[in-house]
This record gives C-alpha cells, structure tokens and sequence, in this order.
C-alpha cells in the first residue's frame, strides 16, 4: 500500500477461517491522503472539501423463515442497481447507515428467486450481500459505515468486526462500541454504535450505558454536526407496528445531551424514506432505509404533528419506494434527492440548519 507515494505497512485484520477463509488487511493513512494505491491499484481518497454525499442503508436480501426476498431478480432486490447508479452520481462520500447482512436462513428449496444463494455469518454471504452488488460504489469514493442491528453479535457481529468495523481487530463480539467523531471534508460526522438499543423499551442499563456515551459523544460538538446511528432517535414505526413511537432506549438516552450545534439525525432501520423537522428546539431526523431489503408499508399516522418526547413535529415526509439519496451542498445548506434506481427523482429536500422540508 502506499499513500502519497510513500509506502504503508498493511495489518492482518484476524485469520482465515472455515467460515472466512479470506485474508483481510488494513492500514491506516490520514484522511487528507490524496493519493492511495494498493498493489497499484488507485483507491478513491477524501477531497478537501466534501460537496456531494451518497446515502443509503438497509441493503442486504432478505431471507429468514418468515420473510423471503428474490434476491436473483433485480426488481425484488434492487441493491446492485442502485450502488451501481450511486456510483455515477460520483460522490466524493458514501455513508452507509447500517444493515449490510440479511441472509441469515437457507434459501427454501425449490424457490428459484434466491437458488443458489449462500447463508450465514460468513464470507460468502458477506461477498454476495454487500462486497460483490457494492463494487462499484466501494471504487467510486470512500465509505462511512454505521453498524445495524444486523450486524449485533447474535446476527452478523462477526463479519462486523472481521470487515468494516473501523476499531483494531478484535477476538471477540461486544453489543456496544464506542461512539467517534469525523471531522472531514468541511463535514462533522458523529458516528453513534446504537444496534442494540430496543426500539420499544428503554431499559435502565442500556438508557445509562448510552447515555454516558451520548454525553461524551456530544460534548462540544461543533456547529452543523449530523448524528450517524442505525436505528433513529425519534421516529414512528411502520406496517403493523404504525403509531409507536421510537426509539425508547436512544430517546431516554440522548435527551439531555442534545446540543444546539447538531443540525441533523441521520438513519436507517425502517425500510423506508422518512423525513422530520421539529423547528429550532431539535435537530431534523431524517431516515434512509430503501437500499434494498424489503419496503414496509407505510403507516396511516400522519407525520406532522406527532409528539416525541415532548416536542412536536412541524413538517414530515414519507415515501415507501427504493432508491439512494443524494445529498449536495451550497453556501447555504445542503440540496437532497431521492433518485431510484433507474434514476427517476422520487423526492427532493431541502436542509438549512435544522429545518428540512421534502417534497
């Protein structure tokens, strides 16, 4: 590896294994690397000034006993064309908002919509969920990836830690990692480990264990942060569950740490695109889930006027359909659109501070 010309000692990153039987490495550079070379190889780098952002979340294929996707047939499972079509909106950024590994059962006999596919917490099932579909996005800019409930210890904490998550290597799964800030490319991102935190209950360890983190994480934040964690701080759920609000573990957690230098939540978790703007007391919860596992319906509750944890939404936006956001920035704010993945424009939004509108 070399960066800027000069060389860089690669680390091995565990051991091969039965269930990964794949060397990985990783090597550490700083973020105003502007050349990045591995094995020849050009890698994309950060420019000094980020402008343009592709967000996505909820990418993996379903498939577990009581929901099955076809992941061999691209309208069921559109992830490799909307990487494919993020790819050439060339981003300088990626962030991933979580949920990367979804194919936890054996593709049931006889169903030729996902013949063939592998299983697990391995490699293979790593490589055909995320590695393989996201090649294209992976060589056009590089990644901030936010860890899912997918990726807890009990699912696929293993291909977690082996392959993205960004702490050293380490021999064990843990539930909770701690919290870090990225200050790049003009950007402050809050990076926030929340997979496993209940969406309905708020259980007092977890709420303290949190919010201890929340309390360091948010210290001194800088001005126009985004907060980065899978599972969203103030939302409703979706289908079945429409009208419950969530999440109780983050919301009791996070509730007196909140400083008025964080513009915006950002997150994933439901399978939809959900928009909420509270006004100047809050920062604006916006909601990326449409990568590519299977859409809930979305609820019957309207958005504006629902009450969080004591405060009340101005103005909301939903939309229940695939695709990738991407976010552009001015002097100003940021310009955002919901692009499927054949490219129609599904929404655009606009972000200033903490006011996001969506239409």
């Amino acid at each position: 590896m070399t960066a800027d010309g000069a060389a860089v000692a690669a680390q091995p990153r565990g051991a091969p294994d039965g269930a990964f039987p794949v060397q990985v490495c990783e090597a550490r550079v700083p973020a105003a690397t502007t050349r990045l070379a591995v094995g020849g190889m050009a890698l994309p780098t950060l420019p000094a000034s980020v402008r343009r952002i592709a967000i996505l979340g909820d990418t993996g294929c379903r498939i577990v006993a009581r929901a099955l996707q076809d992941c061999n047939d691209p309208a069921a499972w559109p992830f490799p064309a909307i990487a494919k079509a993020a790819a050439a909106k060339r981003p300088d950024l990626v962030i991933h908002l979580g949920d990367y590994y979804y194919r936890e059962g054996a593709c049931p006999v006889g169903r030729a919509g996902c013949a063939g596919s592998p299983h697990g917490d391995n490699w293979p099932t790593w490589k055909a969920d995320l590695f393989d579909p996201a090649a294209p996005l992976l060589a056009a800019a590089p990644w901030v990836v936010v860890r899912g409930n997918h990726e807890a210890c009990r699912r696929g904490g293993t291909g977690w830690f082996r392959l993205l998550d960004p702490y050293p290597a380490r021999p064990d799964c843990v539930d909770r990692t701690e919290p870090y800030r990225l200050s790049i490319g003009g950007l402050e991102l809050l990076l926030f480990d929340g997979s496993d935190a209940d969406d309905f209950l708020a259980p007092p360890d977890k709420v303290a264990a949190y919010g201890e983190q929340f309390a360091r994480l948010l210290a001194n934040a800088p001005p126009h942060a985004w907060l980065l964690t899978h599972k969203p701080v103030w939302a409703m759920a979706q289908a079945e569950l429409s009208g419950l609000a969530m999440n109780q573990t983050e919301q009791a957690a996070i509730r007196s740490h909140v400083p008025d230098t964080l513009d915006l939540v950002l997150a994933g978790h439901l399978h939809d695109f959900i928009s909420y703007e509270f006004g100047p007391e809050r920062p604006a919860q916006l909601i990326v889930g449409t990568g590519g596992d299977k859409l809930l319906p979305l609820g019957s509750s309207p958005i504006a006027g629902a009450e969080f944890d004591g405060m009340t939404v101005r103005q909301g936006f939903a939309s229940a359909r695939f695709g990738y956001l991407i976010m552009e920035r001015d002097a100003a704010g940021w310009d955002g659109t919901l692009y499927a993945p054949d490219g129609a424009v599904i929404v655009r939004c606009r972000l200033a501070e903490r006011t996001i509108g969506c239409r």
